[in-house]
């Protein structure tokens, strides 16, 4: 069933998240603004970080939040199993050239995400609590409506502003909550053996502790647990990174090097083309820092500001942070230490498997090639690669037909089928359909060695560092908090959206739920968790970008005002 639900939301985001179109559309709207505002990104970031210091700020001011205690929220909503699941997902897919994609999404983020704050700042209302509620659904809704007289308008904003408000909601599952302590369980259980539903359940308890307080709760919270995990595993990539020093120069060649012709085979990967590549870089980029996105800006809404162009100069912050910095080294430590390329003994999951007719090696150049094609979706008219159709005969835990197992993408080795019951070997048969083994029918698991994925593969990273085994114990730790951290921002930009929908009524219910959902995933199949978040992250983006560039002008308007009057204002230092 898992593996049925995998396939069609695979299908699904092939029209969404990896269509070029939308690639375009997230790229060519940085690209846009970069230009037309004159590189923001460069020339106010210094100014930025002067504004988050409080160098510019005065009393008065209307919000919830300091601008730290803002920025910090909404790093806290990026910085999550992006920087560790997510880098080494997108090495995983696409190689070292996915890397740079990456950073590239960054850089441009960077400015798109300083025009979605600043324009939602703006528009930001007091709701029925008295509490800020901003976000790209409020300017929507008073900016968006398409006039058609001279006293008339259609309200398409309330419309868009709905989509986007429905979306995320969806997304606060799908980014915020399933992936996050999807991961988390996963790598307890790695490091400590602790059952999925046990550490689920005690973290759900304490999310539900934290997000019952509401954004005040939530920033003071977020405000001490970012830079304290930013810094813990700052030092533990830094280990990594010293212990391999001599490979630091030609990882970072390997990254710059096949950017527009994909990345080559090494090892037990099989290589990635360069549309492929960049589609995995692009949305993982986006997965990590959220620029475009819409989410952020509601975190930055809270801020007390009175010039909404000032908190856009700290959004402009948050990327770089998160992705220049944080999945950089994430990258650079999974490619120096070599891990990417090696095939690790691991528990297959099935919505990962596919079982190939006949018998292919990832040492032979040919069969290497066939499965390069097979594997970026190009396998061609005249393709030797049939997937299996028929039973497989096992006896003893030893598969007997003629077949290639692939798992992550890769050729498994070793492979012995287990029951499930009392881990024996198992013997008997398993009918397969489309190269999908029917484990409905047979209680059994797949066991072997393949490449790894996700925040699996960066613990394998940390281990060759100064802290040899060791090192994994920071991927669990930095990722229990990054994680958590991640839910509970995400909480919050759930509940705002609810009360634009539905007013302040129905927003205990939604942290019910989220709870609920929060636990249910710690045990949930990780590539159905994975393959859900990078479709509802598109039915966000989409409509915010749209947003964002048709009100360009007046955004350019705000940034030229706030420069002048800046000229006037006495600063803290003065």
């Amino acid at each position: 069933m898992m593996q049925e639900i995998n396939s069609f939301l695979i299908w699904l985001d092939q029209y969404l998240g990896s269509s070029n179109a939308f690639i375009f559309l997230l790229l060519g709207t940085g690209i846009f603004f970069t230009i037309y505002l004159g590189f923001p990104q460069i020339r106010y970031f210094r100014h930025a970080i002067q504004v988050v210091s409080g160098k510019y700020d005065r009393t008065g001011a209307k919000g919830d939040t300091s601008h730290f205690q803002a920025l910090s929220t909404a790093l806290s909503g990026t910085i999550g199993t992006g920087n560790i699941a997510g880098v080494a997902l997108a090495i995983y897919l696409g190689g070292p050239a996915a890397l740079f994609w990456m950073l590239v999404t960054a850089g441009l983020g960077m400015t798109t995400k300083f025009v979605e704050v600043l324009v939602s700042h703006k528009y930001r209302e007091i709701d029925t609590d008295g509490k800020i509620a901003g976000g790209p659904m409020y300017y929507m809704k008073k900016r968006l409506n398409i006039k058609t007289g001279k006293n008339n308008q259609i309200k398409t904003g309330y419309f868009l502003g709905g989509i986007f408000a429905v979306s995320t909601i969806f997304c606060s599952f799908g980014t915020g909550n399933l992936p996050q302590i999807n991961s988390i369980s996963d790598v307890l259980y790695e490091s400590f053996g602790m059952h999925r539903m046990i550490s689920g359940g005690i973290l759900a308890l304490m999310l539900g502790l934290v997000i019952i307080g509401g954004i005040k709760r939530i920033a003071k919270v977020t405000s001490r647990l970012v830079p304290g995990m930013a810094i813990l595993y700052f030092i533990g990539a830094v280990a990594v990174l010293t212990l391999n020093y001599n490979n630091i120069i030609p990882s970072l060649i390997s990254v710059f090097s096949n950017v527009f012709t994909g990345s080559a085979a090494a090892g037990g990967f099989l290589g990635a083309s360069v549309s492929f590549v960049i589609q995995k870089g692009v949305g993982r980029g986006l997965f990590s820092n959220e620029a475009g996105q819409g989410s952020a800006p509601i975190a930055h809404a809270t801020a007390r500001a009175n010039e909404p162009v000032s908190e856009g100069m700290v959004a402009i912050l948050g990327p770089f942070i998160d992705t220049i910095i944080i999945c950089m080294l994430t990258g650079l430590t999974i490619l120096s230490s070599g891990v990417w390329t090696e095939k690790f003994e691991n528990l297959f999951e099935p919505a990962d498997m596919v079982i190939l007719d006949g018998n292919y090696s990832d040492i032979n150049k040919k069969d290497k090639n066939i499965l390069y094609l097979y594997l970026n979706g190009k396998p061609g008219k005249n393709s030797e690669v049939k997937e299996y159709n028929d039973t497989l005969f096992i006896s003893n835990g030893i598969v007997q037909n003629n077949v290639t197992v692939i798992h992550s993408r890769s050729v498994a080795e070793n492979l012995t089928i287990h029951n499930n019951n009392d881990d024996s070997f198992f013997t008997g048969k398993i009918s397969c359909n489309a190269g999908m083994p029917d484990l409905e029918s047979v209680d059994v698991y797949f066991f072997g060695k393949s490449l790894v994925h996700s925040a699996p593969l960066t613990a394998l990273a940390f281990q060759r560092g100064l802290f040899g085994k060791h090192g994994q114990y920071i991927v669990t730790l930095g990722l229990l908090l990054f994680a958590f951290s991640t839910a509970i921002s995400w909480s919050y930009y759930g509940d705002r959206a609810v009360t634009y929908l539905w007013g302040t009524r129905y927003v205990t219910l939604y942290r019910i739920v989220y709870v609920i959902g929060f636990f249910i995933a710690s045990f949930t199949n990780t590539t159905v968790v994975w393959s859900i978040s990078a479709i509802t992250i598109v039915l966000m983006t989409v409509p915010n970008l749209l947003g964002i560039l048709l009100l360009h002008r007046e955004i350019k308007s705000e940034i030229k005002d706030y420069w002048e009057n800046l000229k006037f204002q006495p600063t803290k230092n003065k």
